[in-house]
């Protein structure tokens, strides 16, 4: 918990960065905002393999695709050519899915200015891979979303960054001015696949839907038409990268809660604040 962690003295003012495109995922916070009225099955009435290929949920997922429109992955597919896609090659995909047998096409790097400078790298899925993980996302999220903390506010329904600064003012003028700040993006890069697959397990126990989800961690990534495999960490880009964001760093949540610590976390930023330097010294 101490990589990466500074403290430094509160200013409610630049924590809005959480707003402006820090977590650049262009499909997540649609994601998060469809899943608050979306219908799901669980897995005591149905098999969820079921509920995410049944085609109520398909065709939600397919209309967020065209809403969210996005660049082409590594194939080269737009959005606009999914529907005549999907009505020559879909039953073979649906079918290879139900078989444990479908692979998903590695991602396309790009990088992309932070606000704060520097490059972010993100993993660009193919227009099938992100309607397919859009499916997941629908019925996963209601799944999860009871098991996180109530200071957790990236990327989940009914949740924006703007929550996370009036938790920060409310912490301020309680007198907890000073704020450790964790940086935890490179964390992502480094996340043992086996760990985070025993997280999701705790609340998916459909080996389908396992073992599809651990085919998207480890989907290689594209770079300059070669692809590189991925062995460690959750790529940055795809609609389900977020949510098993969340749901890794659960943990660390419940262990700040456990520790009585006033904090907030947005993604991969989490701030605790103390009432001085000393205490965030301990903190550490």
């Amino acid at each position: 918990m101490t990589t990466g962690a500074a403290v430094k003295t509160v200013e409610i003012q630049t924590l809005c960065a959480k707003g402006r495109g820090e977590y650049p995922c262009e499909y997540a916070t649609e994601a998060a905002n469809v899943t608050a009225g979306t219908e799901y099955f669980h897995e005591e009435s149905l098999d969820l393999l079921t509920a995410v290929l049944d085609r109520s949920n398909m065709k939600r997922a397919y209309e967020r695709v065209l809403r969210n429109k996005g660049a082409p992955g590594v194939d080269g597919m737009t959005v606009g050519e999914l529907k005549a896609y999907l009505k020559s090659h879909w039953l073979e995909h649906r079918e290879a899915i139900l078989n444990d047998s479908y692979e998903p096409q590695p991602v396309l790097k790009v990088e992309i200015p932070k606000s704060g400078g520097g490059m972010r790298q993100l993993g660009i899925p193919t227009v099938l891979d992100r309607l397919i993980q859009q499916a997941l996302h629908q019925q996963l999220s209601p799944i999860f979303e009871n098991t996180f903390s109530n200071n957790s506010y990236g990327f989940r329904p009914g949740r924006k960054a703007g929550q996370a600064v009036q938790q920060a003012q409310s912490y301020a003028e309680a007198g907890y001015r000073w704020v450790v700040d964790l940086d935890l993006e490179k964390f992502f890069d480094r996340v043992n696949h086996d760990i985070l697959m025993a997280r999701v397990a705790r609340q998916v126990k459909d080996k389908r839907i396992l073992k599809l989800i651990r085919s998207y961690l480890e989907a290689g990534i594209m770079t300059g038409g070669l692809v590189a495999p991925r062995k460690t960490g959750t790529p940055q880009g795809g609609l389900l990268s977020p949510l098993l964001s969340n749901i890794l760093l659960t943990d660390l949540d419940n262990e700040l809660e456990g520790r009585g610590h006033k904090f907030s976390r947005y993604a991969d930023d989490c701030n605790i604040y103390v009432r001085s330097k000393e205490a965030g010294q301990r903190v550490l």
